[in-house]
């Protein structure tokens, strides 16, 4: 990057890293100035943070506990439908969080399938609210995340390892430990610590499944400060702990896993010799199976109730599902700008030889993940407040802190692709004096417009399902579709719930393969 084009980047990618810090850092300052006389932490606080990192802790180990397995499994296998299988890993990811409860209820429930089998056995009915429901609904979400990335670790080991075991006759507990295990111990703490982070930051889960104060994570708790109390010192005490236990986190996984090299991606299979006995085959098709059934019983519940439930919607489902698109549509513009502004920036530090600097700007680009996206609610609600109405710009403002939330991920996908644009036919582009949009269209576009699209289906997709910070701004007559699938839930109303559900689905997946396929050649 040279000449104008370099410092165009610099420009706007600096603007883009100014506004992403005032939306984090400046955020958790704003609130924590109106409530400075915040006090010491009471005991409910004390609770929240024990039961955050509690519930965290135990989902994000079962998460790897259980994906350690399957990973192998897919790793070691070849049958009909697997690299459909291992992308639909992703779907719960694209899930809307309270599109899963729903099903997770239906499966887990007091009524749910389970129970009734579990009753039938004399067994008694399971309690799915409380630590067991949270823990369920987070392995639902976080295991394919686990395991995919698990897989990821496994798929970056040199074929030649495995002819090597294979030669010297290497099988069973001891390929486990010299091949096997130094990936997965390369890859699990990462997938720990992410899922750590998404668990510890979890709100709808909570909200839905906590069934009462003993199960309030510190990202509910602070919601109820905001939101019920308004009290601004305590949610600007309880944000600036829960960044300190995801600061923390993220800096422990850092320090823990080992390198991984690059890979062509998780769906290449190596040739392998190992676990051909039947004794491993069965092993191996009865832990996929297992969890098969686990991630899509929720969602045939959704499905089968959710097509009874259509019949049951009213225009007011339709409003808020347009209410929802217009969210969506305005954070994958928001993240598009921003995500291409800051990847731009750090590949521009990068060629230029300041890795450290980029470094720190790629770091800043992960603060939303810790972040509290009601502390930035809030601290919008204090900033307009004196000159304009924050709840007439509910869907506006709803989309800025969705599409902060969604950067980090944009990111991710955006800075190889435009790496390895440069690297390829950076020196050429400068020797034939490209510049400006020339550069753009000729050196860029084709390696970043895929990942782009990817980038921006994710964001919709994300954003559309969300049920966090809307709940801060919205009012009830005005809901966008995840929250009045909430109040229809509350009120008893569960067909239409689940009659909403399903279009919420429809939507978020139909916004996903929209964007990914406008980003495809």
């Amino acid at each position: 990057m040279t000449g104008k084009f370099s410092l165009c980047v610099l420009f706007f990618g600096g603007i883009a890293l100014a506004l992403l810090l005032a939306l984090t850092l400046g955020a958790l300052v704003v609130v924590g100035m109106q409530g400075a006389e915040a006090g010491a932490l009471t005991s409910p606080d004390w609770r929240a943070l024990v039961f955050t990192l509690e519930q965290a802790f135990l989902s994000a180990a079962l998460s790897v506990l259980f994906a350690i397995p399957l990973a192998r499994a897919l790793a070691r296998r070849r049958f009909w439908g697997r690299d459909t299988l291992t992308s639909l890993l992703g779907a719960p990811f694209l899930l809307p969080v309270i599109v899963a409860i729903l099903g997770v209820i239906a499966v887990w429930g007091r009524s749910g399938w389970i129970a009734d089998a579990m009753g039938w056995a004399g067994l008694g009915r399971l309690n799915v609210y409380g630590m067991p429901g949270i823990l369920i609904a987070h392995v639902f979400f976080n295991l394919p995340l686990a395991a995919r990335l698990i897989l990821q670790g496994l798929a970056d080991l040199p074929p030649e390892r495995w002819r090597v075991a294979a030669q010297l006759g290497i099988e069973g507990r001891a390929l486990f430990r010299l091949v096997e295990w130094p990936a997965i111990r390369a890859s699990a703490p990462g997938a720990f610590a992410l899922v750590f982070l998404v668990c510890a930051t979890s709100f709808a889960v909570a909200l839905a499944l906590g069934g009462g104060p003993r199960a309030t994570t510190l990202e509910l708790a602070i919601y109820e400060a905001a939101s019920y109390d308004f009290d601004l010192g305590r949610a600007a005490k309880l944000a600036g702990l829960q960044f300190a236990v995801c600061a923390s986190a993220a800096l422990i996984a850092f320090v823990v896993s080992a390198p991984v090299a690059a890979s062509p991606g998780a769906l290449t299979l190596v040739e392998r010799w190992d676990g051909r006995s039947r004794a491993s085959r069965i092993g191996d098709s009865a832990i996929i199976l297992t969890v098969c059934l686990f991630l899509g019983a929720p969602m045939l519940a959704i499905f089968l109730r959710g097509v009874v439930g259509l019949d049951d919607l009213t225009g007011v489902v339709w409003a808020a599902a347009g209410r929802s698109l217009v969210v969506a549509a305005l954070a994958i513009l928001i993240t598009l700008t921003l995500s291409l502004g800051l990847a731009a920036l750090i590949v521009a530090l990068h060629i230029r030889g300041a890795r450290i600097v980029a470094r720190l700007v790629d770091l800043a680009g992960l603060l939303p993940i810790a972040a509290s996206p009601f502390v930035i609610g809030i601290a919008f609600i204090i900033v307009l407040r004196p000159v304009a109405d924050p709840f007439a710009l509910a869907l506006l403002l709803t989309a800025i802190v969705n599409a902060a939330m969604a950067t980090p991920f944009a990111l991710r996908i955006l800075i190889p692709a435009i790496r390895l644009a440069h690297d390829e036919h950076g020196r050429l582009a400068d020797s034939l004096g490209l510049v400006g949009l020339t550069r753009l269209r000729v050196l860029y576009w084709p390696r970043v417009r895929q990942p782009l699209g990817f980038a921006a289906g994710l964001s919709g997709a994300l954003a559309i399902g969300d049920l966090g910070v809307i709940a801060l701004f919205s009012t009830p007559s005005e809901p966008t579709l995840p929250l009045l699938m909430h109040l229809l839930a509350s009120s008893r109303q569960i067909d239409a719930a689940y009659g909403a559900a399903l279009v919420l689905i429809a939507l978020g997946f139909g916004v996903f393969w929209l964007f990914d396929r406008l980003g495809r050649p």
